[in-house]
């Protein structure tokens, strides 16, 4: 049993799930079945008890439970219990039933942000989506690097909602005037850009400390995945930003975009011993890359006393790898004294994880068989 793990996990009208009471103990986990069969949904449920709207991305309405004859999901529920230390920690989310677009979250009974999620449980996750990462937009590779901040820096998120947040008013201050031909109203736009200043100041600094501390990981560490070599792509000088936000009023207004600013960043990632952009690599060795990454991090959480120890959910991972690199991955996770949760359609995927971790078997959102 791991410290610092999940010990408990219940769901109760979460996507396919009408009730489920699942005691995991601090073990590591690997979902099998086929299709359909609800494994996503299993580590979607974990994914929420974090800020954001988990791996899916979905919204809270659409994450209830609902019938073919029902227009709507129903309110639903998460709730986790932890061991931290001596202690134990009781962790809960769901919808709002007065608005199931909103959710509520509580720690030991007592309502609270989000963000306070980050305190207890930390979380990396791996799924198809991500297949074509160093192929899609920037913004996706930036809000997977964020996951990786939040999960070493809990206040990064605060951070980056506070920031996203005067973002979002500023370009709608910008975009009325500019529709209704008159001048945005300066006072206004100078305090938020004062905020967006200071937090994107802060927001910068996050990323290249966990970007430094990463690569770092990452040298340390032999093992049978790629190396990633790492670097930040659109950096502004801290002292430049609120001349820079100023400057980019018009601009902005007339685009209906925020042009100007560290949202704009991108992660760039290289493949050392091809000297490759990771874009420009296979889909094996892109997936690999991820894994070094991943893994990386894990390492440097792992290490860190202070910190929870991340769980780390790899849906249809180990399928896309070859037999070297699958059971190369089991003994890292294991070895790192990582809680893993994997999922795959077929059993003979996880042989190298007998003894390490608990098999079990979903069929129609059902558990059907456990194999310790």
């Amino acid at each position: 049993m791991l410290k610092h793990a999940l010990q408990h996990l219940s769901l109760t009208d979460f996507r396919s799930y009408e009730r489920l009471d699942f005691a995991i103990a601090g073990r590591s986990v690997y979902l099998y079945g086929p299709n359909g069969a609800g494994k996503t949904n299993l580590l979607e449920a974990i994914s929420v008890l974090g800020p954001g709207r988990g791996l899916r991305g979905a919204t809270f309405a659409d994450l209830g439970r609902r019938l073919p004859d029902e227009s709507r999901g129903r309110a639903w529920g998460v709730a986790a219990r932890f061991h931290k230390d001596e202690d134990e920690v009781h962790l809960g989310t769901g919808s709002d039933p007065r608005d199931l677009n909103k959710r509520i979250v509580r720690i030991d009974g007592e309502t609270v942000t989000a963000s306070r999620l980050l305190e207890h449980v930390r979380q990396i996750w791996l799924t198809p989506l991500q297949d074509r990462l160093f192929l899609e937009a920037r913004s996706e590779r930036l809000r997977f690097f964020d996951r990786l901040v939040y999960a070493a820096d809990h206040g990064h998120a605060a951070t980056v909602s506070a920031y996203e947040k005067a973002l979002r008013e500023r370009l709608k201050l910008l975009t009325e005037a500019f529709s209704g031909g008159r001048p945005a109203d300066d006072a206004w736009l100078t305090l938020l850009e004062q905020k967006l200043t200071e937090t994107g100041a802060q927001m910068m600094a996050a990323r290249r400390q966990a970007l430094e501390a990463l690569q770092v990981e990452i040298e340390a560490h032999q093992g049978a995945f790629p190396k990633a070599d790492l670097s930040l792509t659109g950096l502004i000088a801290e002292g430049d930003l609120g001349e820079g936000y100023r400057r980019a009023r018009s601009r902005d207004g007339a685009a209906g975009r925020s042009l100007f600013g560290p949202h704009r960043m991108d992660l760039s990632v290289v493949h050392r011993e091809k000297n490759r952009p990771a874009a420009d690599c296979s889909t094996g060795e892109q997936k690999a890359l991820l894994l070094n990454i991943i893994l990386g991090q894990g390492a440097r959480l792992a290490a860190t006393q202070t910190l929870s120890r991340p769980i780390l959910l790899l849906d249809e991972v180990a399928a896309h790898l070859d037999p070297l690199r699958r059971h190369a991955l089991f003994d890292e996770t294991h070895a790192l004294g990582l809680q893993t949760v994997f999922t795959g359609t077929d059993l003979g995927l996880f042989d190298g994880l007998k003894n390490r971790a608990l098999g079990v078997r979903i069929e129609g959102g059902q558990f059907i068989e456990f194999i310790e």
